[in-house]
This record gives C-alpha cells, sequence and structure tokens, in this order.
C-alpha cells in the first residue's frame, strides 16, 4: 500500500503532457449550443435571425454557458459520488469477511491472501491500463474489503477493541487532511511532492524487505523496530506519509477539474482515493497494535 499513488501519478503526467489539450473540440453536439457569439459568421445565421421573433433572439443570448454536466468534463461531485460508490462496497465486503470469518476461523488465511495478491494484481493493471476499466474498479474494492475485513478480524482477535478505534481515527484523520487542505493550511507544492515521492518510495523498499525478512525468518513479530521507540517511530512515519497522501489527492483531483478532464476519470480517481484511504487505515492499526504491546 505504501508508496506514490500511480493512479494520480499517471493523471499528472498526462496533464503535463498536455493530454487533455483539444478535449474541447471533442465535446459532445450539446455542449456546442451555447449562446452565439454577436457578429458570428456561421453559414445560414443570418437567416436563423430573420426567422425569429426579438423575444426567441434575447432568450438565445440569455441562455446560461454550458455548465461541466453538458460538457461531460469532470467535477468534484462526480468523485464524491464515485468514490462514496466504491466505498460503499468495500465495506460490504469487509462486514461480509468479518461475519464469515468470526464464524468460521479457517477460512480467514485464504480471503486474507486472496485479497492481498488480488487487490494487488488488479491494482497494477488498473494504475498502467491505458484505458479505464469501472468494472476492474469496482472488483478492486470488493477484494480490498475482503482483504481489510480478514485482517481486521485477526487484528481484533490479538487486540479486542482496535479495530474500531482504528476506523475512527482512519475517518477522522481523512476529515482533519480535507479540512486542512481546502482552507489552505495544508499545502501541497511540487517541492513537496519530490520529497514525498522519494520518502514513500523508500519506505516501501523497507516494508518490501521487512516483508522477506519476516517470511525468511530473520525477524519477528512486527519486523525491524519491534514494539520499541524504533518500530513506534517507522508507524509514525507510515501514518504521516499515507495522510499527506490524501492531500496530493485532493491536489490532483483540483487539478484535473480545473484541466476539464472527460468525467469518465472521475472512476480513476475515485479508486485512487480509496488506495490512500486503505493504506491509512492499515498504517494506523499498526501503530495503536505497536502502542498496545
Amino acid at each position: 500500500m505504501a508508496g506514490n499513488n500511480p493512479v494520480f501519478s499517471r493523471i499528472e503526467k498526462q496533464l503535463k503532457q498536455g493530454g487533455y489539450a483539444g478535449f474541447d473540440r471533442q465535446q459532445p453536439q450539446q455542449a456546442q449550443q451555447g449562446r452565439p457569439r454577436a457578429g458570428s459568421s456561421q453559414p445560414g445565421f443570418g437567416a436563423i435571425q430573420d426567422g425569429m421573433s426579438q423575444q426567441q433572439l434575447e432568450g438565445m443570448y440569455q441562455q446560461q454557458s454550458a455548465g461541466p454536466l453538458q460538457t461531460g468534463r469532470l467535477t468534484f461531485d462526480d468523485v464524491i459520488m464515485k468514490t462514496l460508490g466504491l466505498f460503499a462496497l468495500l465495506l460490504v465486503a469487509a462486514g461480509t469477511t468479518w461475519v464469515l470469518t468470526k464464524g468460521n476461523p479457517g477460512l480467514t488465511t485464504p480471503i486474507w491472501l486472496a485479497g492481498m495478491f488480488g487487490g494487488l494484481a488488479i491494482g497494477l493493471a488498473i494504475a498502467f491500463k491505458k484505458t479505464i476499466s469501472v468494472p476492474l474498479i469496482v472488483l478492486y474494492a470488493v477484494l480490498e474489503g475482503a482483504f481489510v475485513g480478514a485482517f481486521s478480524q485477526v487484528m481484533n482477535n490479538y487486540y479486542p477493541g482496535i479495530v474500531a478505534t482504528a476506523v475512527v481515527a482512519t475517518m477522522a484523520t481523512f476529515a482533519g487532511m480535507f479540512a486542512g487542505y481546502k482552507f489552505g493550511i495544508i499545502k501541497v507544492t511540487s517541492k513537496s511532492r519530490r520529497i514525498f515521492g522519494m520518502a514513500a518510495m523508500g519506505y516501501l523498499l523497507f516494508s518490501l524487505v521487512n516483508v522477506v525478512s519476516l517470511m525468511a525468518g530473520w525477524t519477528s513479530g512486527w519486523g525491524f523496530g519491534g514494539s520499541g521507540i524504533l518500530g513506534l517511530g517507522i508507524s509514525v512515519l507510515g501514518v504521516g506519509l499515507a495522510s499527506y497522501s490524501l492531500a496530493i489527492d485532493f491536489d490532483s483531483i483540483d487539478t484535473a477539474v480545473r484541466a476539464g478532464v472527460p468525467q469518465k476519470y472521475s472512476w480513476l480517481l475515485a479508486h485512487g482515493l480509496i488506495v490512500s484511504l486503505v493504506w491509512l487505515y492499515l498504517e494506523i492499526l499498526r501503530l495503536l497494535a505497536r502502542l498496545r504491546d
């Protein structure tokens, strides 16, 4: 989960390369039915004027220009609605897995592994696929929900009540980061993006080495740092990176909306937010577990 969000990195790259330049020239026919310009030289425009009453002409001139909905451009509402839909799917999958694994503990490990590796494979496919696949994005939410549900069940068995605390902390952090970004308290600049990218890449490599060491038996428990001061510092770093990842996501969405990207990208942006949100939840869960230890 750790690392710079490839979904938003892909959109940022396309924006810098002018990948959406000319989108205005490909607007639907409905978008081109706005008010006529004064002195228009469109063929037949004078004839149309002659055949219309003064009231009809005034109504045409007073008509509002086509908005994002009519032009097929991305809006914040599009991203919000898609994010809520994917988040609902994730919660349903996580809740179903929670109930299944609680009644049958033997299902925990298979669902955990299937959700983790399946979600990883689908996530990579979504990030690097040239076209946007809504079924893959929906499937990712379901697989990620199954993984989160199984992992949460295991953690709750070892640390009763920790899941509820982690969920509340995740939602509070999400709301705080959104408010901080909107009110300009949290800044996202090109420099902060570069610093975040390098830090996130380093954290990803460290996490991979940690997983390999645990699987090889070189370390135990939480791996490097354990539950000591070093381990707590690592978890705090992970929570900090995941939190700032949300701010970068918000800024990327804002940039995409201003650039007038096609509405279909709302699915990809919503998926990116879900990725960051799950990463944040897992990091908070691990930090709380280390504090319990």
